[in-house]
């Protein structure tokens, strides 16, 4: 057991009697640099579409999104992530479209490249947004996902993104074997330093509910959930198997989602392989400190930076958030 003087010879508060001596004596520090900011991209043009459930989040046509881009630029975010909404009543056979090299996500990684090549793009990979079902992939009559079909298209979808100049492609289907097929897809195109941030700690949450409703999977998912190839929340063991597998396979950054209810899961992944790591501050943690603030329950921007500070205490890299341009803006 550690040893401490006594008081009054010992008082930690000295080291925070002011502004400087709590910065100097900080043991994590929130940078600018450390988020990501995952945005929603729709067909058309000049179109910005509010979020009832995310406010402050918009769905957005890729012109659009090119001036969102340059805030964040401006801002000093380096990396933005792309999530479609694509409308599946009107393509008949949809999950041919998540490849489409015409398609709305392939398009916006070109525009985003040709018009901010620092910028880094990284774009989900999965099938939820192109399905009739709202699952993350191919399911049989039953509503079960068929794992090694999904992983099929889940390739194509992946080397369709490094094709169009994807910087990192993000698989977040859950799918087991994913991260290896994709890799060794990849290497067999020269997409050599095509990155893959592996979502390989995602839980079968609550807190995905206004992300659904933002890219039109809710209604389509109805009363079906993604428990049958999404963690349960009440295993964390199970998590570390998870990361083990996907570095194996060619995993470059592991992702924890969500963030703030998953903590300790964040901290023993982190200290356990000492690796990139990623955390997800999903929808739903949003959406209620959002809510929240305009009750006038807390105070927004003060707990804001104390979650973001949460993350890099347990181990977060960096940071995907809806609330990336309000923790820029404070830390600026």
């Amino acid at each position: 057991m550690r040893q401490y003087g006594n008081y009054p010879n010992v008082r930690l508060r000295r080291n925070r009697t002011s502004r400087f001596i709590r910065d100097l004596v900080a043991q994590n520090y929130l940078r600018v640099e450390d988020l990501v900011y995952p945005v929603f991209i729709l067909e058309g043009g000049n179109r910005i579409e509010p979020i009832a459930s995310m406010p402050g989040q918009s769905r957005l046509s890729i012109d659009k999104l090119l001036g969102l881009a340059r805030e964040c630029v401006d801002l000093g975010i380096r990396a933005i992530a792309i999530f479609p909404v694509i409308e599946t009543e009107k393509i008949p056979d949809s999950i041919h479209e998540s490849y489409n090299p015409g398609g709305l996500v392939q398009r916006a990684i070109r525009q985003l490249k040709a018009n901010f090549p620092d910028l880094g793009v990284f774009t989900d990979v999965a099938l939820d947004p192109y399905t009739h079902t709202g699952h993350d992939g191919v399911t049989d009559h039953m509503d079960y996902v068929l794992n090694d079909v999904t992983n099929e298209f889940l390739v194509k979808q992946a080397l369709s993104h490094a094709d169009a100049g994807a910087d990192f492609v993000c698989p977040s289907d859950m799918m087991d074997g994913r991260i290896g097929a994709i890799r060794t897809a990849l290497e067999a195109k020269g997409h050599h330093n095509t990155g893959i941030i592996a979502y390989s700690v995602k839980y079968a949450s609550g807190f995905y509910g206004p992300f659904r409703d933002a890219v039109g999977a809710k209604k389509a998912l109805g009363k079906s959930g993604k428990t049958s190839y999404q963690l349960n929340p009440a295993n964390s063991d199970e998590a570390l198997h998870e990361v083990a597998h996907d570095l194996a396979e060619g995993a470059d950054i592991i992702m924890v989602k969500p963030g703030t209810q998953y903590l300790d899961i964040l901290y023993r992944v982190k200290h356990e392989f000492k690796k990139p790591t990623a955390v997800y501050h999903v929808s739903g943690e949003y959406a209620m400190l959002k809510l929240a603030a305009d009750k006038g329950f807390i105070d927004y921007n003060s707990c804001l930076l104390e979650n973001m500070l949460a993350f890099k205490r347990a181990g977060a890299d960096m940071v995907w958030t809806y609330a990336a341009l309000d923790v820029a803006r404070l830390i600026k």
